[in-house]
């Protein structure tokens, strides 16, 4: 595995692979195929390592392409992560100051929220923004229980933030459920395995 100090997303294009903890089984397997699918492309993913959909895209592109971890704290999931061969990987452990107060911009109730949970919320400026915070990835493939593109549904979860903070920086995202994207990417990942 080869750790680097600057992202690999300074060089390759990537994207937000993100999602809910309860995003369905057969969704996290079209997650995991379709990282290693955009990987084997040239694709950086980025992730912030939560269970479910983030874990299905470290998956997918930890086989043999390049990811950026985004973590809220320094041990969050690291029974998840460990180290992968033949990859190029990124991991800021922790996030910046100025991804908290670019969390707090976004964020609808952000004095309430206790300190786990706005690292949380903070991380996920990263994982839309890369490490400066001025690297917006492509696009954001993820998975909500409501659909939403924009992270203001009734039941988007913490990955509503990174959907407001995309949806304000004019970044694509493709919600899986929303059947028009999940055959989209299902027939992308079919065509390309044969």
């Amino acid at each position: 595995m080869a750790h680097t100090t600057s992202s690999p997303s300074q060089t390759r294009p990537a994207y937000a692979g993100i999602g809910s903890r309860a995003t369905p089984p057969a969704v996290l397997d079209l997650m995991t195929r379709a990282a290693s699918w955009l990987s084997a492309k040239g694709w950086v993913l980025r992730t912030g390592m939560a269970a479910g959909a983030d874990q299905a895209f470290y998956r997918g592109a930890s086989t043999h392409g390049a990811f950026e971890l985004y973590l809220p704290w320094p041990t969050f999931e690291a029974d998840a992560h460990a180290p992968s061969c033949g990859t190029e990987q990124f991991v800021l452990g922790e996030p910046t100051p100025a991804a908290y107060e670019l969390a707090a911009r976004f964020h609808p109730a952000w004095s309430r929220l206790t300190r786990a949970v706005r690292a949380l919320h903070a991380r996920n400026a990263h994982q839309v923004l890369g490490a400066d915070l001025a690297s917006p990835a492509r696009f954001v493939l993820c998975w909500t229980p409501d659909g939403s593109l924009d992270g203001r549904g009734r039941r988007v979860g913490g990955t509503g933030q990174a959907l407001r903070i995309a949806h304000h920086h004019g970044i694509a995202v493709f919600n899986l459920a929303r059947p028009e994207h999940l055959q989209r990417l299902a027939r992308c990942c079919t065509e390309a395995t044969g």
